[in-house]
């Protein structure tokens, strides 16, 4: 049975799903997840004192029989439509610290779409911005 998670612990399971994709959080990741939690509209009333215990939750899931796909239906449940685009975008803004995508957060990202029901043209715009606002000179 699925976990019932608020749609704050939800944005932070895509955050964490993004930056453990790989098989290693980097650190700049986890410092991206926290600044990302402290300025975000979206996280203003949200106890920050929760991110690791979301964060473990996460972990949990994910470390279980099936729990790529239990994570992502738990998202996917949580998050009312308006968050979804959003969501994304958090997971691309994670992603994009290291200057580069490698195929499996691609592969997520495609899960994240497909699960979401976002359209493709609203994730191309989230990944363009991504690119120009981590584009180094």
């Amino acid at each position: 049975m699925k976990e019932q998670i608020t749609h704050h612990d939800a944005l932070i399971f895509v955050m964490v799903m993004a930056s453990a994709v790989d098989n290693a959080m980097a650190e700049r990741e986890l410092e991206r997840i926290g600044q990302l939690v402290d300025s975000l509209p979206v996280f203003a009333s949200f106890d920050k004192q929760d991110l690791i215990s979301a964060s473990r939750r996460c972990a949990e899931i994910l470390s279980g029989t099936e729990g790529l796909e239990i994570a992502l239906e738990t998202i996917r449940d949580a998050l009312p439509k308006r968050l979804r685009d959003t969501a994304y975008a958090l997971a691309v803004d994670v992603m994009a610290i290291d200057a580069a995508i490698l195929p499996e957060e691609i592969r997520l990202l495609q899960m994240l779409r497909d699960r979401l029901e976002l359209d493709k043209l609203t994730c191309a715009a989230i990944e363009r911005s991504a690119i120009a606002r981590y584009r180094r000179s």
